[in-house]
């Protein structure tokens, strides 16, 4: 039996109102997601090189931008820099921050309100505003203890290390707080010490902010530009962020597509730390903790 054509054209009507504009906004959004994506390969592997030669369907395709990048600069030694950096600054931060978030979570003790303000009042002034301030005081460490001092990698790591840890204990106070109590003092009852309880009741259930907060380190560490290009000054010493800025900060059309290439390089460790880290994100490791 033949369905009549106002019939097929009404339904297509209703599904358009219903779900198509679902997909046509679906498909709008992923286009206008991959189209930077797109460009940026398209870039990396133009054999010219150049912002003026650069097209979104190149006519061909060369690995010389990345030759010239590993052959006429320091890529190397940038990608281990900020690969260390990013790594031990991120686990550095989550530790630190996890324990005084613990504490201020768990414990009473005076000061703790007074501490907990300030930390959020600190983290409404952008970092960059002390740029100055934090250049005189890593001079100056730099004459007593040479390896913190500046254009050195442990320096720029306690920088990192001091605007990570206020947003950090405040994100993971929030998350702690939403832990039954009931768990720690039933393993106290069981004979546990605080740092058996700390260690192997509370951490392993607060595993999903543990793997974002990492994630947001590491992602923030490795792209930062600003405060890195103040304190790194030396070409061995750089990190991704530094070095791929000075292949543009004075001929921008030249170094396009070694700049690229090194842009899709730099999102490799970011992807695999993405990826290692996600079946604990998209996880809740905390529902039915508690039965009753």
């Amino acid at each position: 039996m033949t369905v009549p054509r106002r019939t097929r054209g009404n339904g297509m009507t209703k599904w358009m109102r219903r779900l198509g504009w679902r997909h046509a906004v679906g498909i709008a959004a992923v286009m206008f997601s991959l189209f930077p994506i797109v460009f940026v390969v398209s870039a990396a592997f133009n054999p010219v090189g150049s912002l003026s030669s650069t097209e979104l369907y190149p006519t061909g395709a060369s690995t010389a931008n990345f030759a010239d990048l590993f052959g006429t600069t320091a890529f190397g030694r940038w990608y281990v820099n900020s690969v260390v950096i990013a790594s031990i600054a991120a686990a550095a931060a989550v530790f630190l921050s996890v324990l005084a978030a613990y504490a201020f979570s768990r414990m009473r003790f005076a000061g703790r309100r007074v501490g907990l303000m300030a930390l959020l009042l600190i983290q409404m002034f952008p970092q960059f505003l002390a740029v100055v301030t934090i250049y005189l005081i890593f001079a100056e460490i730099g004459d007593f203890y040479p390896a913190f001092g500046l254009d050195t990698p442990w320096g720029l790591m306690l920088l990192y290390l001091g605007g990570a840890l206020g947003v950090n204990t405040w994100l993971m106070k929030g998350f702690l707080d939403t832990v039954p109590r009931e768990l720690d003092e039933s393993a106290v009852m069981d004979g546990a010490t605080h740092a058996q309880t700390f260690f192997r009741i509370t951490l392993p259930l607060i595993a999903p902010i543990l793997a974002v907060t990492a994630l947001l380190g590491f992602i923030g560490t490795i792209n930062e530009v600003l405060l890195a290009n103040v304190f790194l000054r030396s070409d061995d010493s750089k990190t991704l962020a530094v070095g791929l800025y000075g292949l543009i900060a004075g001929q921008r059309n030249a170094n396009f597509g070694m700049f690229c290439a090194g842009s899709l390089l730099t999102a490799i460790p970011t992807v695999l730390v993405f990826q290692s880290l996600q079946r604990y994100i998209v996880s809740g490791l905390t529902a039915g903790a508690v039965k009753g």
